[in-house]
């Protein structure tokens, strides 16, 4: 490989030839090669959006020339779009602001912004002015994290909620065996139990959306410490304007530039509720598991769609593999908001000091939530088919139906009751026709389970 020589307040080194960044992104590189794992895309484009929006407040303030201003926007625009990615090798484990991974858009910037104008445009003095990497990485976060709501995950969770209401419509005459402790109980209908599924989500979705006000608030302004040195008073306030007209979200400066810069409080805000809404995917994940189980061994009340051979051995065997990979994505989002839990306790006086494993986590749990969702629901949900026959059999088997006869019999008759039909396999009807005086018509209305679906006394 071809190397050039580039400098930093630290001394020259190599970087390859061909390589746009320059003396500290290569630093970063050498010293953590840690994982393997670069800053996510979405992080990279709100980099390039903070940059841009930069060079556009600090020419309108007469801080850097147009032409100069002009030529880092139209390569801050050129990041933020997606190019260049391959020029931002920095691993997420590096310095705890997340330095390398700003300057590392700085140098990138820089060196395209000096190709479109035929002269040095300096990473820090230009790219960087009125800025610090910690004021620039928080908002990025933010940005970033915002972007990946609106974009992603709020218009996902909305998808599911919709086709999980339009499947409980199509199916609301169907009733089925309630189950609580994993056990037999009174009946439910098939849209009664997939509301509860929708409601779930669209709690969810208020409870993520809720976080958007705080998430809006950026850092940029703060600079090194929070007192904004060396950033021009109306900065902050302009540069949040800016993204806010280019995004179309509400960006602000935050009211406290100290907190914005010292804690992870609204990351560690949304991650929790990005782990309430896994916990909503792994409980509807789970129950379609069941429903599905089987075919003849299981509940075997629904069959979800064959998407692919199940086993390497057992021909024909065909496995719930949607919900699984949503209930394996709920577990990641789980084990994400741990880490981003502590990163968030490790603000030590003016900044927090695990920015980037913030970053790369939060991201992740959102695009990981937003493409379970959408799974899901167009590859399990809309298209699994119910087995009437089936259900049919097990309501009409089921012992639990007595608890109806409460208010007529008592519980002590019904318990007795129950325990007979449990004893000889029989239906309920059989045996409380027996042990009664009801007569087979009434006990045929106040065991009727569609009607037991609906609530109250029956009489």
């Amino acid at each position: 490989m071809e190397h050039r020589i580039e400098r930093d307040s630290m001394g020259e080194l190599e970087v390859p030839a061909d390589a746009l960044w320059g003396a500290q992104t290569q630093r970063a590189v050498d010293n953590f090669p840690i994982s393997g794992l670069r800053m996510p895309e979405r992080f990279i484009r709100s980099l390039g959006l903070i940059k841009w929006a930069a060079a556009k407040v600090n020419a309108e303030l007469g801080l850097l020339p147009a032409d100069v201003a002009e030529a880092i926007q139209a390569a801050a625009l050129d990041v933020a779009d997606g190019g260049h990615r391959e020029h931002f090798p920095v691993d997420v484990f590096q310095t705890g602001s997340g330095t390398s991974s700003n300057m590392n858009a700085n140098e990138v910037i820089a060196r395209l912004a000096s190709e479109r104008l035929g002269r040095p445009v300096h990473a820090n003095d230009h790219v960087n002015m009125g800025q610090s990497s910690n004021d620039v990485v928080p908002s990025a976060i933010h940005v970033a994290a915002a972007l990946g709501l609106t974009e992603q995950l709020l218009p996902a969770l909305n998808h599911l909620a919709d086709v999980i209401e339009a499947k409980a419509r199509n199916l609301a005459g169907v009733v089925k065996t309630g189950r609580t402790h994993l056990m037999d109980a009174m009946p439910v209908r098939f849209d009664q139990e997939l509301g509860g599924w929708a409601a779930q989500i669209r709690n969810d979705y208020q409870r993520v959306a809720g976080v958007m006000n705080r998430l809006s608030a950026l850092a940029q302004g703060g600079t090194a410490v929070g007192t904004g040195i060396n950033a021009h008073p109306e900065f902050g306030v302009r540069l949040a304007s800016a993204l806010a007209s280019r995004t179309g979200i509400a960006f602000r400066p935050a009211d406290s530039y100290f907190e914005a810069l010292s804690s992870q409080d609204t990351a560690v805000e949304l991650s929790g509720q990005l782990k309430t809404t896994a916990v909503g995917i792994m409980k509807i994940a789970n129950d379609l598991r069941w429903m599905n189980s089987g075919p003849l061994a299981g509940l075997g009340e629904i069959s979800l769609p064959a998407l692919q051979p199940g086993s390497s051995i057992m021909p024909g065997k065909v496995n719930p593999v949607v919900p699984e990979a949503a209930a394996m994505v709920a577990a990641q989002v789980v084990g994400n908001d741990a880490t981003i839990t502590i990163a968030g306790q490790s603000g030590n006086f003016q900044l927090n000091v695990m920015l980037p494993v913030v970053a790369h986590n939060l991201l992740q749990s959102i695009e990981l939530l937003a493409n379970a969702s959408r799974a899901l629901a167009d590859s399990a949900i809309e298209g699994f088919a119910v087995n009437e026959e089936r259900l049919q059999a097990a309501l009409e088997r089921n012992p639990i139906l007595v608890t109806a006869l409460n208010p007529v019999i008592g519980y002590e008759k019904g318990a007795a009751i129950a325990k007979q039909a449990y004893k000889d396999g029989r239906p309920i009807r059989e045996v409380a026709e027996e042990q009664t005086d009801l007569g087979a018509e009434r006990l045929a209305a106040l065991l009727d389970p569609a009607e037991l679906t609906k609530g109250g006394i029956k009489g």
